[in-house]
């Protein structure tokens, strides 16, 4: 039985940032693309330095090219790759070579699911599909649609995750990871506390039922 991992994007405070990994959060992500949770290189550096070694720092990016991401990385230290947009194979192939990958996907039909297919990322991250936005929506989607889809990689699950539903998707997906950022905040950026533990503690109440062996290490995948 593999414990589902718990992945908290959006951050742009250190008081935030400290907060999560007090809570045991397995994954923490910083915004360089768009959006109000976008942060610059110095901030998510600053960030960065307040993770510690056990959880993982993830740079997110959308249609990024192959030196900006490079640059980013080297002058935040994170350690893994989300990238959000229309990233080639080549691209992420390339990448991977050097740091895990998380490929992010908006899911609105099986066809949606099925392009994912083969693409050389570490893991996959299905969020819902929201247009014009990449990422802390907020918005639920259809998990019906992966019943009998094997896309072999784990699978972190976002769109409107909270505190409320969280247990009740992890008990009914048994996905590797969750992933929430809009669903723990006060507002757009800034985390609120209780939501965070409360998120952490319905997760951590529940146990992931994948029964895959090579889910359970946490130093092959992010």
């Amino acid at each position: 039985m593999a414990v589902t991992r718990i992945k908290l994007c959006g951050f742009t405070r250190a008081t935030d940032v400290r907060a999560a990994v007090e809570l045991g959060v397995d994954l923490i992500g910083l915004n360089l693309a768009r959006g109000p949770r976008k942060i610059g290189l110095d901030q998510a550096a600053a960030l960065a330095r307040e993770i510690p070694p056990g959880v993982t720092a993830v740079a997110l990016f959308v249609d990024a090219d192959e030196e900006t991401i490079l640059t980013a990385l080297s002058a935040t230290r994170c350690t893994v790759v989300q990238l959000h947009g229309r990233e080639s194979p080549e691209l992420a192939e390339r990448l991977a070579r050097r740091v895990p990958v998380i490929r992010a996907a908006s899911i609105s039909s099986r066809a949606d699911l099925e392009a994912l297919r083969g693409y050389p990322a570490d893991a996959l991250l299905l969020d819902a599909a929201v247009p014009g936005q990449h990422g802390g929506t907020g918005t639920t989607w259809d998990l019906g649609l992966l019943a009998g889809v094997d896309l072999g990689r784990p699978i972190y699950l976002a769109g409107g995750l909270g505190p409320a539903n969280v247990a009740a998707v992890v008990a009914a997906a048994s996905p590797f990871g969750v992933d929430a950022a809009s669903g723990v905040e006060s507002t757009p950026g800034r985390k609120d506390p209780a939501k965070m533990s409360a998120f952490v503690h319905a997760v951590r109440g529940t146990i992931s039922s994948s029964g895959d062996p090579a889910l359970e290490n946490p130093t092959e995948i992010p």
